[in-house]
């Protein structure tokens, strides 16, 4: 049975967001809210955590995941990034994009994509989030909550308590949020190549 959280959305309770790194830290599957409907994620080195997250969405080793980070500093550390794509990623974050591009040797093997070496990487727009990547101290491993058969991200955490509470550790209530994923920008080749409207506007990237 997992935990629940109600945290507050503009000033999240520093206690609850502590306890939820301690239980990201034991290795457990944690669901949390970010500006384009909630997400699931775990720690970035742990293996097991990984697999559970693949089990609970259905999706299998070439799915690009994603590296949340709280600022362009660290998103720096785990993906090769030319001036030009900075500029471009500095001046649309935080905000609702997933960008694709390079990862460095900071990026475990396994969570790279095994053909492209690429690796997704995000700064959301969301006080809670924020503050629980800088509680963390590191990048969370992430993918949008997207359950098998759906194709638009979970927005009710009382929806998905009942579905997934024996499946995740925590679950953090951070309000009813928008079903939009995010949309995926693909910077990986140097150019920008959209490969998924949601959310945010994409026509600032051609």
């Amino acid at each position: 049975m997992s935990q629940f959280f109600y945290v507050h959305p503009d000033n999240p309770q520093q206690r609850l967001l502590r306890q939820a790194c301690e239980f990201i830290r034991k290795g457990e599957v944690i669901v949390y809210p970010t500006d384009s409907g909630y997400a699931i994620g775990c720690q970035m080195e742990d293996k097991n955590a990984l697999e559970q997250i693949c089990r609970i969405r259905n999706i299998d080793k070439d799915h690009n995941f994603t590296l949340m980070c709280r600022d362009m500093s660290e998103l720096s550390n785990y993906a090769r990034v030319d001036n030009t794509a900075f500029r471009m990623i500095k001046n649309n974050t935080p905000g609702p994009y997933t960008f694709i591009l390079k990862a460095t040797k900071e990026v475990p093997k396994r969570l790279q994509n095994p053909k492209r070496k690429t690796i997704g990487i995000r700064v959301p727009d969301n006080h809670i989030a924020l503050q629980l990547l800088e509680e963390l101290g590191e990048p969370l491993m992430s993918t949008t909550l997207i359950l098998p058969g759906e194709s638009q991200a979970e927005y009710d955490p009382d929806e998905i308590r009942e579905k997934l509470e024996k499946q995740v550790g925590l679950i953090i209530h951070g309000g009813y949020l928008g079903e939009q994923p995010t949309s995926v920008i693909d910077m990986s080749e140097g150019d920008c190549k959209i490969l998924r409207e949601g959310s945010g506007d994409t026509s600032v990237f051609g």
